[in-house]
């Protein structure tokens, strides 16, 4: 067995300091992706779990892992994420960019070699301190490790050979808690005056649709912002916005981070609207557009509106909610609405719903129920950075973090579920949740079609550019995984396969079209007078 450098730490010794690290800091899970360099990280995780401190799991892909330890973090648990050198490190990183925009206190745990190979040829060996840029801090876990911090930290472990234990260890840990981000006990009092909306983006939290309730104003929530539920949540607001209704406003208090609506952002320019700022978490605080005021604590009203204001975004609602369902009701095949409409009706009080980005989360902003308030209903979406990549993990690993009598769905295209196939690649003997994977299937990128690429000028050169089909036989790439799978292509068939789940993970193909997709969402948009 090699002998370590002198002057260096054993490798176990470091291995084990840096566990003990994590678990006072509140960590509870711990995701594995095999290495030689992290064998000592792994061995040490091992034994964590096994004295009961840690959960362990053990994921064969990096990016796999990465977003399964972003799923278990927003489940209220804190989880790492251990690798080895290399580009394994970097594998991690779009996981790691949510993380660091959507203010997720993620831990990566990366093996490195010695810091005297670092500009060498030496195998598996990369400059790995601040590979994730100024966003992340990086530590690095020869010295002391500090882990009371919010957000994505970087431990970056140079360990010496040998690279395995001795013995096992039991750990002498005394398990700490997460640190929870403290928000300022001020108050601020906000006057009840001009025509005002609430613009609740994703992670907004309970308070934003608190306030809109108390001052009588209407609450355009994201399904993502923890907010969307109550009689002020407006169903259709994105469609309204583009009416009268919308042209009267003349202020937006905003909190989270709003980023599906054009109408939202074409609201939030406007030079003749008031913007207030609630804040959103996350590495860049800075809003894209003029704000006018903002407000990091505590947040009231001098008064609710009776000027009607409320019932006229109420009445408005319900008329272009009903116009809206009858349309996409006598539609003769199923529309991703419809399957948007019918995966929320299946989240019972309590349940977890995990939505992929993209056309999904769009649809179902506006087929999403008025949730009661105080149901406890959970709805993730990874919209730090939009980005389609790890979605089945970060559903999995979300999953994975509620209690195991949690329905736990799971909305995404056809082309964010191929993106992440391996997040289906779960190991025997790893913890596996009961999980429904509705994956709308129109063979390719729908979202398109909506946007100025889409338009008929563009016909000849769209669908290899930008619709892609693919032809992918979802059946046989999950049974590669032994996954169920159920295909699906009315809307009775689908509500049924939602009321049986199978136990596990399972998927469910909703089968839809694509070639129709911009003249649909045209007729929508024409519903507003």
């Amino acid at each position: 067995m090699t002998a370590p450098q002198p002057g260096t730490e054993p490798a176990t010794t470091t291995a084990r300091r840096v566990l003990t690290a994590l678990v006072e800091a509140g960590v509870t899970e711990v995701v594995v992706a095999p290495g030689s360099r992290n064998a000592p990280l792994s061995f040490a995780a091992y034994d964590a779990a096994a004295a009961g401190l840690v959960r362990l799991h053990t994921r064969i892909d990096e990016r796999t892992a990465g977003f399964l330890a972003l799923g278990l973090t927003r489940s209220g648990r804190r989880a790492a994420v251990v690798c080895t050198s290399g580009t394994a490190v970097a594998n991690l990183h779009p996981a790691v960019l949510e993380a660091a925009h959507s203010g997720v206190d993620l831990v990566i745990v990366s093996a490195d070699r010695p810091a005297r190979l670092r500009g060498t040829g030496a195998n598996q060996t990369t400059d790995q301190v601040g590979i994730f840029g100024p966003l992340v801090e990086t530590q690095d876990a020869s010295g002391p490790v500090e882990l009371l911090t919010t957000g994505p930290v970087h431990l970056n472990v140079p360990l010496e050979e040998p690279l395995v234990p001795e013995d096992r260890w039991v750990p002498d840990v005394v398990p700490g808690e997460p640190v929870h981000r403290a928000v300022p006990a001020s108050l601020t009092v906000l006057p009840s005056g001009p025509r005002t909306v609430v613009v609740a983006g994703d992670d907004a939290g309970p308070r934003v649709r608190v306030l809109a309730e108390r001052a009588g104003w209407p609450l355009l929530a994201e399904p993502s912002s923890g907010s969307r539920t109550g009689d002020n949540a407006i169903r259709t607001y994105r469609l309204l916005l583009d009416g009268d209704l919308g042209a009267r406003v003349e202020r937006v208090v905003v909190g989270g981070h709003p980023t599906l609506s054009r109408p939202v952002s074409r609201l939030l320019a406007r030079a003749d609207v008031e913007v207030v700022d609630l804040g959103a978490w996350g590495v860049w605080s800075e809003r894209p557009f003029a704000v006018h005021s903002r407000i990091l604590g505590g947040v009231g009203v001098d008064a609710a509106d009776g000027t009607g204001w409320l019932e006229e975004w109420r009445a408005a609602d319900r008329s272009l909610s009903a116009q809206l369902d009858a349309l996409l009701a006598a539609e003769p095949e199923l529309t991703p609405h419809e399957v948007a409409g019918a995966v929320a009706r299946a989240l019972p009080a309590g349940g977890l719903f995990v939505v992929g980005a993209s056309s999904p989360i769009r649809d179902l902003d506006l087929m999403v129920p008025r949730y009661e308030v105080g149901a406890r209903r959970k709805v993730v979406a990874n919209r730090g950075l939009s980005g389609i990549d790890g979605t089945i993990s970060t559903a999995v690993g979300a999953a994975l973090g509620r209690p195991r009598s949690t329905r736990a769905l799971a909305l995404m295209g056809d082309v964010t579920f191929l993106h992440d196939a391996g997040g289906l690649v779960v190991g025997p003997g790893e913890a596996v949740p009961d999980l429904t994977i509705v994956v709308v299937n129109d063979d390719g990128g729908s979202i398109f079609a909506m946007l100025e690429q889409g338009a008929a000028e563009y016909a000849d050169q769209y669908d290899r550019l930008f619709g892609t089909p693919h032809r992918v036989d979802l059946a046989s790439l999950c049974a590669a995984t032994r996954t169920p799978h159920w295909r699906v292509d009315s809307l009775a068939e689908l509500e049924h396969a939602l009321s049986s789940p199978a136990g596990g993970i399972e998927v469910v193909e909703a089968v839809v079209r694509r070639d129709n997709r911009r003249d649909l969402d045209a007729r929508i948009r024409a519903l507003l007078p």
